[in-house]
């Protein structure tokens, strides 16, 4: 069983990399591969998902985020494949408070998530998640700011004065917007 990888990234595809560990590539499903670049050398904590007719191996930049994907693989009907949009499109703290609420609208708006599917991973992880994510969800937050702007075409030299006055208790979202106002001024 692998619990981590450390290497340097040489491919990446919609919804995988490729992670160059002393001569051997792993091919590794992440949620957000984009959050990567290529040449760049990453600790990655990996999960290894083993069927009689499938191995593959799925990586996360935090241990949070790989606790909160083991969480949702063991809800029942929930696999790993469909773990990973919700973690790609979702926040941690955002997906973790739906589940405690018990907001059901929430969890519908990730890919492939129904109604019967959301309501099972209420009842299967209501109260049992105990992710500290305090340190990790302000760093992850901040890297998804600053991927966002660069997708917009800025570049980071030009963003860089202006991410400390982004409110951070907002949604990603209003963060953008508000990143977006204080550029254009």
């Amino acid at each position: 069983m692998y619990y981590s990888l450390n290497g340097k990234i040489v491919a990446i595809e919609s919804n995988y990399i490729v992670i160059d560990c002393s001569g051997v590539g792993y091919l590794v499903y992440t949620p957000n591969p984009y959050s990567f670049e290529i040449g760049n050398t990453y600790f990655v904590y990996v999960y290894q998902h083993i069927r009689e007719d499938e191995m593959a191996l799925y990586g996360f930049k935090t241990k949070e985020e790989k606790e909160l994907f083991m969480r949702l693989i063991d809800v029942k009907g929930l696999g790993p494949r469909m773990a990973l949009p919700i973690l790609a499109t979702g926040s941690i703290s955002g997906i973790m408070d739906a589940i405690e609420r018990e907001n059901i609208l929430y969890l519908k708006k990730f890919p492939k998530i129904g109604d019967k599917l959301a309501r099972q991973i209420v009842l299967d992880l209501k109260g049992k998640l105990n992710i500290d994510i305090s340190d990790t969800e302000e760093a992850s937050t901040l890297d998804e700011l600053t991927d966002v702007l660069k997708g917009l075409g800025y570049k980071e030299k030009d963003f860089k004065s202006i991410l400390p006055k982004v409110d951070r208790s907002l949604t990603i979202e209003d963060q953008v917007k508000d990143a977006l106002k204080l550029l254009l001024r």
